[in-house]
């Protein structure tokens, strides 16, 4: 059976060879694989040493399809073929008509039409290098392309399932204008707004009537996700894998064309909800300070969490544990991957100009102690699944993360006890206070994460004290607990978990 979303007792999980896959992955950069020696020398070296078991990987229209009508799957059979050799999946993402909002890696054949292939257009008339999704010539042409590689995806590997998942398109929308002006969207924006959309309208009447100050980006929110359900629909008739689409966030200054107008931000999901069926959920990118809010609103009912690009720096391990303990990630993958093998030094950040232009906080690329703190965390990932899948969607399971500079901790009731957790202080190229728990029984706890301290409490109104009865230090290996020192006398005066993610279990008693 091919790889599919399946709903666990009302939590939806990727499921690969019929068994719950969680994706521990990493998107590399965005022109490593363009060339077959390259990931050989410099990218599939550098993944064996962080316990991944993923990896996204772009596929390139302009390869895929040079010349138009005429296919060349060189690259994506390299691609696969290595994958295997690695045992890593893969989770392909086409770079078909937009690409950070531009259209980037359309063949040179269409590039260079522009009368066919027409651009956007700002309200002055001036034209943008990004294809109109307005353009019906230009999505008929994606959608056949995307459907040729899939179709050689199921080819040569429906049995082997190395493919996992698929992502359409990459941060869709338009920058530096609110909506398209060109002649065939005008037309299109004076039109009655869709019946599609009835249960969005209060009234009847064109996009401004109805939709007011939104017009503009609700009615290319609801053209690009027309454009992306084709393109989906046209691949998935031919191999049916689980598709998705990722967001470049809606963030400072906060209006339509200062990010990606149009493109699957949170604000436009009922939007891109109705239009795009196909896609099994919509996701962010994350480079901003303040991931686990990120996390919080794009893992709800209805959207699974995936994370297909956040930041690199140490903290990535700590949303990384949150992600998947808290919000049921089907994936999280730090972009630029292949680096973080690299010392710090050797790192070719962007500009500082185009981050400031980009909104992209400068430390986000910053890798300093960050490879070691993800394959830790990658590792405690994998050897508590068994636990994981046993508990998730119980109240016997919390997780927790450090989501400011002023959140210095918090507090779970459990059956019988309380406990009270204090955040370490952010320190530089350290990971963020984060965690999970199992309450295994009433007075029995596994915990685990970084840069935190516990306190275990009586309820309120009991007059007693609480005290350790058995504290170990150890690991989850298969989800079982694997006992190192016991610890007692001065070592349970503080029970604490350090910068590297690790375990302990707790026995407590009153008294």
């Amino acid at each position: 059976m091919i790889p599919r979303i399946q709903n666990d007792n009302g939590i939806p999980t990727l499921y690969v060879h019929d068994k719950p896959f969680f994706a521990r992955s990493g998107e590399i950069h965005n022109s490593s694989a363009s060339n077959l020696d390259y990931m050989e020398e410099h990218v599939w070296p550098a993944l064996r040493e962080l316990n991944m078991n993923s990896v996204i990987v772009p596929l390139y229209w302009e390869t895929m399809e040079p010349q138009e009508g005429i296919f060349d799957f060189t690259l994506l059979d390299g691609l696969i073929g290595r994958a295997r050799e690695e045992q890593k999946h893969l989770i392909f993402l086409w770079f078909g008509l937009w690409k950070n909002a531009e259209s980037m890696y359309v063949p040179a054949w269409m590039k260079q039409d522009t009368d066919t292939y027409f651009r956007v257009r700002k309200v002055n008339g001036e034209s943008i290098n990004t294809i109109s999704p307005f353009c019906e010539a230009a999505i008929e042409k994606d959608a056949n392309a995307f459907a040729k590689v899939m179709a050689h995806i199921r080819e040569i590997d429906e049995q082997k399932s190395t493919v996992i998942f698929v992502q359409v398109e990459n941060e869709i929308g338009l920058l530096g204008t609110e909506r398209d002006y060109s002649k065939e969207a005008e037309e299109k924006f004076k039109e009655v707004v869709s019946a599609e959309l009835k249960e969005l309208c209060a009234t009847e009447g064109s996009w401004k009537e109805v939709f007011a100050e939104n017009a503009e980006e609700y009615f290319m929110a609801y053209y690009f996700a027309k454009a992306v359900e084709k393109i989906t629909k046209a691949g998935q008739q031919k191999y049916a894998l689980p598709c998705y689409a990722n967001a470049w966030l809606r963030q400072y200054p906060w209006y339509a064309g200062s990010y990606p107008s149009g493109g699957p931000v949170k604000e436009v999901h009922h939007i891109w909800k109705i239009v795009a069926p196909s896609l099994f959920t919509l996701a962010p990118d994350i480079y901003v300070p303040y991931v686990a809010n990120v996390i919080d609103e794009y893992g709800y009912e209805g959207n699974p969490l995936v994370i297909p690009e956040v930041r690199k720096d140490a903290v990535t391990s700590s949303y990384c544990l949150y992600a998947f303990a808290n919000s049921n990630a089907i994936c999280y993958s730090p972009f630029g991957i292949e680096e973080l093998v690299l010392p710090p030094e050797a790192i070719d950040k962007p500009p500082m100009e185009v981050m400031i232009a980009l909104n992209i906080d400068p430390s986000a690329f910053d890798i300093t102690g960050s490879k070691d703190y993800l394959k830790r965390t990658y590792e405690m990932v994998e050897q508590m699944e068994p636990l994981y899948l046993k508990y998730r969607g119980t109240d016997k399971l919390m997780s927790y993360v450090k989501k400011s500079d002023t959140d210095y901790g918090t507090y779970f009731s459990c059956e019988e006890y309380d406990i009270a957790i204090a955040y370490a202080p952010k320190g530089q190229a350290k990971p963020l206070a984060a965690g999970v728990i199992y309450e295994l029984a009433p007075n029995k706890f596994l915990i685990g994460g970084m840069m935190s301290n516990f306190t275990f409490r009586a309820k309120a109104g009991e007059n007693k004290k609480v005290d350790i009865l058995r504290l170990e230090e150890g690991n989850v290996v298969n989800g079982e607990w694997k006992a190192g020192r016991i610890l007692n006398g001065d070592e349970k005066m503080s029970i604490g978990l350090g910068d590297m993610p690790g375990w302990k279990y707790v026995e407590v008693y009153k008294y």
